[in-house]
């Protein structure tokens, strides 16, 4: 009887050892699973609340152009792509192309990434079109001693300002329609302030002050801005920026990130090859040059045919020249102005206007690059006064230049013809009375003289009859 008891105890040891190692193995499976959890979790965190410390700056400086748009959407678009924090836009501009404009707006408000329009250094401005991206912006900053403002759209054309049609509209509250320029320009007004007014809205800025930039082109400094809720900080520096920044909540697209700038890596985006060559060429003296290179290439290639060179370069910078005017405001009436000029200048060379046409196509050519653009339009758009005046000396002096050598070959004596052998110098190839044979500028003539004459005299030409020389003794 005691065996079996022996037998059943050892197989009840056995058991429970079988169950202390299962028992171990399920633990061990509880502490890996929580590990693993953890971890997820620690990943998840670090995915959702804070972004890789990369921030890219990019650096608009000037008018808002075609080419700065351009470079500020594909720099925003490299940050999403490199999993960038923040974006900081460094602005300074005066305004620019509403085109333009929205296009940087629509990239800002479509981004993954936080941009933080920043308007800097000391002493720089977001004007007009600056005004409306520093409000689309998730962060709005500013620098000390800068302003922004001035947002009331001109439109291309030379419309009226904002002030003197505000003027107008109380003066003319008896009409009973307004003007159609009136009008026109109050739907622009009220346009761009329910735009501004929006985006205001979407960052929970001051929407009435953005209004009334718009409406009344009023500006402010950065701490009035800072007191007014019209921007969120204000810094001296991109890493003060940074350092302001680092863990504030913001919600980008739904989703409610925590910025983690301290010690964060600045990447500074260049314009590439392409922007840089955009931004010449958009330009409006670029413009201007490549124009009349292309003009003057094309009438010399035609006026010479074969040089080949003229035509391939005019043709050229013609085609660029286009392009560049499709980008920009221009007024077309300017263009009309400089090809009249230039068909005046080219007209001189071939008709006796004794200056009219030159003159009158050098006066076409300055008021048509002065109107081309006007800067209350679009600013940092118009050409510079000095550069019209150079332009139009050098083409003075051109012109002027062309005229003298005309003249100077005017009063040149005649080298072929009868009139070249009237005085001409003779040398006798014989004796003769009468008629006999005389070289004449190298070429052996039939001559008469009244007085007999011999071989190896000299005589002058003193008259032609046919194809017979008259000579006398010299």
């Amino acid at each position: 009887m005691s065996r079996p008891s022996r037998q059943v105890e050892g197989g009840s040891s056995a058991y429970g050892g079988a169950q202390s190692v299962k028992g171990s193995m399920l633990s061990f499976k509880r502490l890996l699973g929580v590990a693993l959890t953890f971890a997820g979790v620690l990943l998840a965190n670090s995915h959702g609340g804070s972004a890789p410390s990369q921030v890219v700056v990019v650096t608009l400086d000037g008018a808002i152009t075609p080419a700065a748009a351009d470079y500020t959407v594909r720099a925003i678009r490299k940050a999403a792509d490199n999993n960038a924090a923040l974006v900081v836009l460094k602005l300074d501009t005066p305004g620019g192309l509403d085109t333009s404009m929205r296009s940087i707006i629509k990239a800002i408000l479509a981004s993954p990434v936080p941009v933080a329009t920043f308007v800097a250094p000391d002493g720089a401005r977001a004007a007009s079109a600056g005004t409306y991206i520093l409000y689309a912006s998730h962060i709005a900053a500013m620098a000390p001693a800068t302003n922004l403002g001035a947002a009331t759209p001109v439109a291309i054309g030379g419309e009226e300002p904002a002030e003197p049609l505000r003027e107008k509209a109380r003066k003319s509250k008896d009409q009973a329609q307004p003007t159609s320029r009136e009008s026109l320009r109050s739907k622009q007004i009220n346009d761009a302030a329910a735009y501004v007014r929006s985006l205001a809205q979407m960052r929970g800025r001051n929407a009435d002050w953005a209004e009334k930039a718009v409406r009344e082109a009023v500006s402010l400094s950065a701490t009035e801005a800072l007191k007014l809720k019209v921007i969120d900080v204000v810094a001296r520096d991109v890493p003060d920026l940074l350092k302001q920044l680092n863990g504030r909540k913001l919600a980008v697209h739904g989703t409610e990130l925590t910025l983690n700038t301290a010690g964060a890596t600045l990447v500074e985006v260049e314009p590439d090859t392409r922007t840089r060559i955009l931004m010449v060429v958009t330009n409006p003296s670029v413009a201007v040059i490549l124009m009349m290179i292309g003009i003057y290439g094309l009438l010399f290639e035609f006026m010479n045919p074969g040089f080949v060179l003229p035509g391939v370069l005019g043709g050229i910078c013609l085609l660029i020249a286009l392009y560049a005017f499709q980008l920009l405001p221009i007024n077309y009436a300017g263009i009309a102005l400089m090809l009249l000029g230039i068909a005046f200048i080219v007209g001189e060379a071939f008709m006796p206007s004794f200056g009219a046409l030159g003159i009158g196509g050098i006066a076409a050519l300055a008021i048509g690059m002065a109107v081309l653009v006007d800067p209350d339009t679009a600013p940092g758009f118009n050409i510079p006064l000095t550069f019209i005046a150079g332009f139009v000396a050098l083409m003075s002096i051109a012109i002027f230049a062309t005229a003298w050598l005309a003249l100077k070959a005017r009063r040149r004596p005649v080298i072929t013809g009868r009139e070249d052998l009237q005085g001409a110098d003779a040398i006798v190839l014989g004796d003769f009375e009468g008629e006999g044979w005389a070289r004449v500028r190298g070429e052996r003539w039939r001559v008469k003289s009244a007085i007999p004459m011999k071989e190896g005299e000299r005589a002058r030409v003193v008259g032609m009859s046919g194809l017979t020389l008259t000579v006398e003794k010299a």
